[in-house]
């Protein structure tokens, strides 16, 4: 809870005169690419996972990337080798999230 939310539990009646509202959806410190980002669908030992591959910008903002991912989806997953790994098959839902963001998505495979 920041301060401007403290401010209007203590004063509920107080109208603001300022106009900057923050998207807190957009994250302006995930670099945006201009090469699609592959999404592809594979089977290890029997189980399926969703592995995310083609991020240029920093590793810190993959790592954040999958993060974010993996909190939404609630599933497990991993970062390895520059590639963000997630349990199970969700490349429709994750490729509706990265679009959602701003960022080019390539379906690779069935």
């Amino acid at each position: 809870m920041d301060l401007q939310d403290q401010l209007k539990n203590l004063f509920p009646d107080h109208i603001s005169t300022s106009d900057d509202k923050t998207d807190k959806d957009a994250d302006p410190g995930i670099w945006m690419q201009d090469d699609p980002i592959i999404c592809k669908f594979e089977k290890r030992k029997g189980k399926p996972i969703t592995i995310l591959e083609g991020y240029t910008g920093a590793t810190e903002d993959f790592k954040a990337l999958a993060k974010e991912l993996k909190t939404k989806l609630s599933v497990g997953g991993s970062f390895k080798d520059d590639k963000i790994i997630i349990q199970g098959d969700y490349r429709d839902r994750i490729m509706a999230i990265l679009k959602e963001k701003g960022f080019n998505v390539k379906r690779v495979g069935g």
